[in-house]
């Protein structure tokens, strides 16, 4: 049974549930539940300590600035991506905006901000945005240095009417499988080769009807390399070991995070690998990665190689590039030593 044909739980259930079950994350009392972590917010609302808020970027964006050094939070269901900084250098956009500061750099697509709360209760108030299915697009949690009145100003900003307790929530859409086209695979390789930027490919397998997973399963060598699912763990180890500075990119439907930096201390904890650096922290669930790419795209100055991972139903875990400052040379040697899927 999937959590959209399961019979609602009224907020009072959702307020008891919460109340007995306190020290538990929001996310998996949601789903211990079977509701989405919108609906477990928005059963606390009550206008005082939960409060409804407009979660339009353009809005947000600028009142998140002016909260100073905060934690900013995006996931998807198989990685939690952390990142503490101040939001920086903001760039609206009707189809996509950007952060670009020099800790928090954000890529931003509005049209999914769309149920947004300030938790004002706790040790760590925060800003929680959620897309129309319930499922969370950002977070911002802030820190002992945040400016506290600024956050109240944010609250009292962007305040909606609105204060009701219960949500309004459309069905989750289906994660789009691998599109194959092997009858394409020779212009697929063809035109993959005359790339000169990265965000050139996307147009290019949808100009040929396939996807991101689709095309790397049709393309193949040169290109596109299947590896073994736990090259994403041994990756993450020999970057910590050697000091190569990497990209991490985590994201879902409405936002992606990136850490641009080395990382230090990586530790397993059960199913997960973690990241756990003063101003970074990534949690990744392992288990879930089904699959694993070596990617190879031209650009004007070289190629840009990556790791990728899948899960199960063929959606996006996390990429990592090699952070092209200086060069991307030490990166490039790892990636090509990682363990292939066998057969490759």
């Amino acid at each position: 049974m999937t959590l959209d044909t399961l019979a609602p739980v009224s907020p009072a259930d959702l307020r008891r549930a919460r109340a007995d079950a306190p020290k538990t994350r929001a996310r998996d009392l949601a789903d211990t539940l079977g509701v989405t972590e919108a609906a477990l917010v928005a059963a606390h609302v009550d206008g005082v300590k939960v409060v409804r808020i407009d979660p339009a970027v353009d809005r947000l964006m600028p009142a998140i600035q002016a909260l100073g050094d905060v934690m900013a939070l995006t996931r998807n269901v198989s990685c939690v991506h952390e990142l503490t900084g101040t939001y920086e250098d903001f760039h609206s956009g009707p189809h996509a905006s950007m952060v670009l500061g020099a800790e928090i750099d954000l890529r931003m697509f509005p049209k999914h901000w769309v149920h947004g709360f300030a938790l004002l209760d706790g040790p760590c108030p925060s800003v929680q945005v959620f897309d129309a299915a319930g499922d969370a697009v950002h977070k911002v949690f802030l820190t002992d240095v945040s400016d506290r009145a600024a956050f109240d100003r944010l609250v009292q900003d962007l305040r909606l009417g609105d204060q009701s307790d219960d949500i309004t929530l459309a069905a989750r859409k289906p994660v789009e499988a691998a599109k194959l086209r092997h009858d394409k695979a020779d212009e697929l390789r063809s035109e993959w080769g005359a790339l000169t930027d990265t965000h050139q490919f996307l147009r290019l397998a949808s100009k040929l009807k396939m996807n991101r997973l689709g095309a790397y399963r049709v393309a193949g060598a040169p290109w596109a390399f299947e590896l073994a699912t736990g090259a994403v763990t041994k990756l993450l180890h020999a970057a910590a070991k050697d000091a190569i500075a990497l990209m991490i990119f985590v994201g879902n439907q409405g936002c992606i995070q990136i850490h641009g930096g080395p990382v230090a201390r990586v530790e397993p904890m059960g199913p997960w690998i973690n990241v756990l650096d003063p101003r970074f922290n990534l949690h990744l669930r392992a288990d879930h990665i089904a699959e694993a790419w070596h990617v190879i795209k031209p650009i004007r100055d070289g190629m840009a190689h990556s790791i990728e991972a899948f899960d199960a139903d063929g959606a996006l875990i996390v990429q990592i590039f090699g952070k092209r400052d200086p060069d991307t040379a030490a990166f490039t040697a790892l990636v090509e030593g990682l363990p292939r899927k066998a057969g490759e």
